[in-house]
């Protein structure tokens, strides 16, 4: 762990990369060179190699598993997996659970990688700017260096804007001194004023694929004018640290913010601008298209970290194996079961594996770190019917694929009944059946499942998912064209990019905005997420069925809509939008509702037969809602052990 006074300087070679653009590539081209001098920052190559590197070091936090950890275990969308170190444990804050330290939040990967770009960002607007280069080009800077800070208080609460040579300046030399502002000197300083800017210098389309645009300016814009209006209101009395008064010293309220956030969602929607291809951002007809694999990089999203499979260098990572670290896109191993050991019986009554790991959509590696918990299945996604995001984001029906393996087993018996290649072998209710399940005594499922009359295989019901056995994140696993019939590379890091923000989430902050008080000029909050629960109730794809349906249920879904939308509804449908993909502890820190929704929640044990649900109780105290400054940066500082603990959050002070 590097602290970044220790790397904030332009010379960290992995992230120096030269820019050119071409408009038939799918990722920003890169060079790597060996170095990256002062001397070559100061030339417009070098500008806009640093505009580059700004994109490039987006892998290095997205996709993480260890960080998306942070973002989603303990919460009301995930708890631990049966495999889980005490990396996840800790991150799950049940009672007993190790504790959360700087040594091991795993939060050191947004502050190792955000704070060496926030000094490209501040290189790029100091040389662009002298060169005097275009505006809409150093706005990419003015873009990265908001987003950074605006991550960075968000998890850590106030942290410094001087890297060694005064407020956000360009910084040559290591700097192993640090003072932290506060979180309302950061937001005024340096977030909002940057979005700001980005928002009026920036394009309507995007110069680049992938590049931003004054779309994702607005998103960002409208989210950070939401999350300082909640800080300001503080209703819960969440402290905040350094310890400071709630007010913001450009005089405005936290009504005004909550109406800037409704008021620049809005601006957004209403105009949305362009993709590099000339398409009109917007929302996708179908919620399954949005993170189906083949559809990947389109009109929804705003803002990605790029992988590609056709070029190692450009996918930052390996393409046949993944180690889980660096650039690798490994988040989405952390949620999928061990399906693998799942057992039936061949045509000669022999017990074997019929569900083989292939890098496909469906399956992908199995790391078992995180699991669902209940409230996810029989709340959030309440309605299975016919609101296909329930679908459109779990595998809950697992095929037989041995032959993609060499397998000439001719087909798998379970239940009494023999099961060809391509059929279901597992899968997960969408309720609780009311016909009675059958547990074969010698378990040869070997996961603890059962059958039931009506199906023809193994079954698990919402009540039996377990720290083992549970519906896998669909929307994270890997895609690859190059899989053909067989296996592929399911051992490497996804080479699909991870998805930062999408067009979609400008609906629910405007709708937060409103419900918080916020004069709806256009849209209510109950138009905005009926938008989005319409688009919901629009069936194309059937992840279950592995078919093509026509089905549109957009009228029960909007139907179901209460007239009047609150934050704990805001937030369910924030879930069922966005379910694991990083966003949930942000959402309940920022309205601070973690301890209110995510106190406790119930999920079966590790075991393969443990079907019994448990009620687990966290420990979730108002300190815990800024997260631990890493223990690398507290040790590369030259400051007295009395100012290294103080530099410390609070609640972390003593451990």
């Amino acid at each position: 762990m590097k602290p970044f006074n220790k790397i904030a300087t332009i010379g960290a070679a992995a992230l120096a990369l030269c820019f050119t653009a071409t408009s038939c590539s799918s990722i920003l081209d890169e060079q790597p060179r060996s170095s990256y001098s002062i001397e070559m920052f100061g030339t417009e190559q070098g500008v806009k190699g640093g505009i580059t590197s700004m994109y490039a070091h987006l892998r290095y936090i997205y996709g993480n598993a260890y960080y998306f950890n942070m973002c989603e275990t303990g919460t009301d969308e995930y708890t631990y997996g049966q495999s889980a170190d005490n990396n996840f444990k800790s991150a799950d804050m049940y009672e007993g659970a190790p504790l959360l330290k700087g040594n091991q939040s795993n939060c050191d990967v947004l502050w190792n990688n955000a704070f060496p770009n926030i000094n490209t960002c501040n290189g790029v607007i100091k040389y662009g700017e002298e060169m005097k280069l275009s505006p809409a080009l150093i706005a990419e800077a003015y873009f990265f260096r908001a987003f950074d800070y605006f991550q960075l208080v968000q998890v850590f609460g106030g942290v410094p804007m001087d890297l060694g040579s005064g407020e956000l300046q360009f910084c040559q030399t290591p700097y192993r001194k640090s003072v932290r502002n506060t979180v309302a000197e950061v937001y005024s300083k340096c977030i909002l004023p940057d979005f700001e800017k980005a928002v009026n210098d920036l394009p309507d389309q995007a110069r680049v694929e992938g590049g931003v645009t004054k779309t994702a300016a607005r998103l960002f814009l409208s989210k950070a004018y939401l999350t300082y209006a909640w800080w300001l209101k503080n209703p819960k009395n969440i402290p905040t640290y350094p310890d400071c008064q709630r007010q913001d010293p450009l005089g405005k309220t936290a009504a005004q913010y909550f109406q800037l956030a409704y008021d620049t969602a809005m601006d957004a929607i209403n105009a949305p601008g362009k993709t590099s291809k000339g398409e009109t951002f917007g929302l996708l007809d179908n919620f399954y298209d949005v993170n189906e694999g083949s559809n990947d990089r389109n009109r929804e999203i705003l803002l990605y970290a790029d992988h590609t499979e056709k070029n190692e260098l450009y996918n930052g990572s390996s393409l046949t194996w993944g180690n889980g670290g660096g650039a690798d896109n490994f988040a989405g191993w952390m949620g999928t079961w061990n399906y693998t050991v799942v057992g039936a019986k061949n045509d000669k009554g022999e017990v074997f594996a019929p569900l083989l790991r292939v890098a496909t959509q469906s399956y992908g590696r199995p790391w078992i770190r995180m699991a669902p918990t209940h409230r996810v299945f029989k709340e959030i996604f309440y309605d299975k019917v016919n609101d296909s995001r329930y679908d459109a984001t779990f595998t809950t029906v697992l095929r037989g694929n041995w032959n993609r393996g060499g397998n000439k087993t001719a087909y798998a018996t379970i239940n009494g009944t023999n099961i060809p290649v391509n059929e279901p072998i597992l899968k997960f209710l969408n309720e609780d059946p009311t016909e009675t399940i059958t547990y074969p005594a010698d378990d040869f499922s070997h996961v603890g499942a059962g059958t039931i009359p009506s199906e023809n295989c193994w079954v698990v019901s919402p009540s039996e998912i377990s720290r083992l056995k549970f519906p896998t994140n669909w929307k994270l696993v890997t895609y690859r064209e190059d899989t053909g019939s067989g296996t592929g590379s399911p051992n490497a890091a996804n080479t699909r990019p991870f998805n930062i923000a999408k067009f979609s989430e400008l609906y629910l902050i405007a709708a937060e905005a409103a419900v918080e008080g916020a004069t709806t000029k256009d849209k209510t909050a109950y138009d905005l997420v009926c938008e989005l629960r319409k688009r919901a109730g629009k069936w194309r794809f059937s992840n279950a069925e592995q078919k093509v349906v026509d089905k549109d249920h957009s009228t029960a879904v909007v139907v179901a809509t209460p007239q009047t939308i609150d934050l704990k509804y805001i937030l369910d449908e924030r879930a069922r939008e966005f379910f694991g993909e990083g966003y949930r502890w942000f959402d309940l820190v920022r309205t601070q509702m973690w301890e209110e929704l995510a106190n406790e929640y119930t999920i079966c044990g590790a075991g393969p037969t443990d079907r019994k649900a448990e009620t687990f109780k966290r420990v979730i105290k108002p300190g815990h809602y800024l997260r631990p400054i890493p223990q690398g940066q507290l040790d590369g500082m030259e400051m007295t052990p009395e100012e290294k603990k103080a530099y410390q959050n609070p609640q972390y002070q003593d451990l």
